[in-house]
């Protein structure tokens, strides 16, 4: 008797600190984002240079003032992907513009560092081609046309050169740009859906509508219209690379227009940013469509999924794997804050950088800011998403009648 009254008195003290235990975590959990909330004029501001991105940039700065931090980041961002090596130097060099067209007296050094990065980068494919910066799957088959070019690599160099000259025109490079120009037309041209090839008769969304953000800005830095070409390109888009179920541009596709993947959250959210230069409408219209098929939030956190409920993707380097039970896809968090911030969703924005400023280790050192859970990219994104704004603009008003 005496060891069942014990018995039962150890189960109600179990229960009752269970019971505790879940009142605590009902009243203090929707709390928890309040202390990782930042001040938004922190982040992002429409008249000056954000406190954060100053600190993130300044990471980058001491990187490529170093050239064996450099080379070991580097490394580590190619042994994932090399893709990653790319991008990170073209979100760097969008990110330095902005800020320069934001704040003149940053202009001559930004200049500087550009240049630096753009003649590193043009050496590299010169030197090792454009397999230097693609996944090795690149070689498993034959690429459809020749010669053999990615439109990866040709957007994302396309992009550091035209923004490059919308900050300051140079002649050398407005010239490359006009060439490289040349070829992602003539390319795209050829495939009945107007889309060149990333991969071996694979065309990634993500690079065509950064190829064509380019043909935007060089018809202003090169006065050759593109306009006729990218409307029909937006034709196309409408009619034939759309998801049926969602409304949103897929992410993947061969040079026939044959669907691959579908939406991709690490995809579409800067493919909705891109098209803000190409068809303000479209632009929103796909914002908006990947708020309701990939934006979450839970207890003031934001994030976002990598594909819709109604696509069962693949898990992909881009993507990272997803966290458990929630389905968050660090790759898609991540380009949401780049159109969070484009499209001035202030909310959506907000509770992106609480979950970034709890679930992504911030940490400075000597003025420079990282996200410990992040690499050189996803900071790279980040300072984007913070400084944005100007570049697209100076397009928008050079392009007005």
């Amino acid at each position: 008797m005496l060891g069942t009254v014990h018995q039962r008195g150890s189960w109600q003290r179990l229960g009752l600190g269970c019971s505790s235990l879940v009142i605590a975590t009902v009243i203090w959990l929707p709390l928890v984002h309040l202390f990782f909330r930042s001040n938004p004029s922190d982040y992002r501001s429409s008249s000056a240079i954000p406190s954060r991105a100053t600190k993130l940039v300044e990471r980058h700065i001491q990187l490529w003032r170093d050239a064996m931090h450099r080379k070991r980041a580097t490394e580590e961002l190619r042994a994932v992907n090399p893709e990653w090596d790319l991008m990170s130097r073209s979100y760097l060099v969008l990110s330095l513009v902005n800020m320069s067209l934001r704040n003149s007296d940053r202009t001559k050094a930004d200049l500087l560092l550009i240049d630096q990065i753009i003649d590193d980068t043009l050496a590299l494919e010169q030197q090792a081609g454009h397999f230097h910066f693609l996944l090795a799957y690149a070689h498993a088959s034959r690429f459809r046309l020749y010669p053999v070019r990615s439109h990866h690599v040709d957007s994302q160099l396309g992009l550091m050169l035209a923004a490059r000259c919308m900050l300051a025109p140079l002649k050398a490079d407005a010239d490359l740009l006009r060439d490289r120009v040349q070829i992602m037309q003539r390319r795209m041209a050829s495939s009945p859906v107007l889309a060149s090839e990333s991969y071996p008769d694979e065309c990634w969304m993500y690079d065509i509508v950064n190829g064509l953000v380019v043909m935007r800005m060089a018809e202003i830095i090169n006065q050759v219209d593109h306009s006729a070409f990218i409307e029909e390109w937006l034709a196309v888009a409408r009619d034939e690379l759309v998801d049926p179920d969602t409304g949103l541009l897929i992410s993947s596709f061969t040079r026939d227009g044959q669907p691959l993947d579908g939406p991709e959250g690490s995809s579409i959210w800067m493919i909705a940013h891109g098209l803000q230069l190409l068809d303000p409408d479209f632009a929103r219209q796909q914002f908006d469509l990947a708020r309701h098929e990939l934006s979450e939030s839970l207890f003031g956190f934001g994030y976002a999924r990598e594909w819709p409920a109604s696509w069962a993707g693949p898990v992909d380097v881009d993507s990272g794997p997803p966290i458990p039970l929630l389905n968050v896809s660090a790759g898609s968090s991540g380009l949401a804050v780049v159109a969070a911030s484009a499209f001035e969703d202030k909310s959506y924005l907000s509770e992106l950088f609480t979950t970034l400023d709890f679930a992504a280790f911030p940490t400075e050192h000597e003025q420079a800011l990282r996200y410990c859970a992040s690499n050189e990219l996803g900071d790279a994104v980040v300072l984007y998403a913070t400084v944005l704004g100007p570049l697209w603009e100076r397009v928008e008003l050079e392009r007005a009648p």
